[in-house]
């Protein structure tokens, strides 16, 4: 059975800076690409940022692009998503998700490419 264990948000000042982490098993986690979305009260999930299952690819929404960087430790079966200069239109649970297919990734901005996703977690950026 697949799981994805969200961490690392929490309450930020404008400007400051936060990590998320998602811890992955169940599936051979370095053959999957992964993403990152979010979704802030009152409006529907986006896309923030995905990377290929070896991380020589990435993809970010436009919101986010140069202030976030996604990664990911194949070793330890985790993905991250550094973010910096937060703003408080960033607020939002924030969900990683795991790629349907295997060694593919087809529109990494699709909420579809995915099928399992974490239980989220909150970040709130005050201003």
């Amino acid at each position: 059975q697949v799981q994805l264990v969200e961490s690392g948000g929490g309450l930020v000042q404008a400007g400051g800076s936060l990590r998320l982490s998602c811890a992955a098993s169940g599936r051979t986690f370095s053959d999957y690409a992964m993403g990152w979305f979010r979704q802030a009260p009152g409006k529907e999930r986006e896309f923030v940022a995905a990377i290929s299952w070896s991380g020589s690819h990435t993809y970010y929404a436009d919101s986010v692009k140069g202030r976030f960087t996604i990664s990911r430790a194949n070793a330890i079966n985790t993905v991250y998503l550094q973010m910096r200069s937060l703003k408080p239109e960033d607020t939002a649970v924030y969900y990683c998700a795991v790629d349907r297919h295997r060694m593919t990734l087809r529109d990494p901005r699709d909420q579809d490419e995915y099928d399992y996703w974490g239980q989220g977690t909150q970040v709130t950026v005050s201003s």
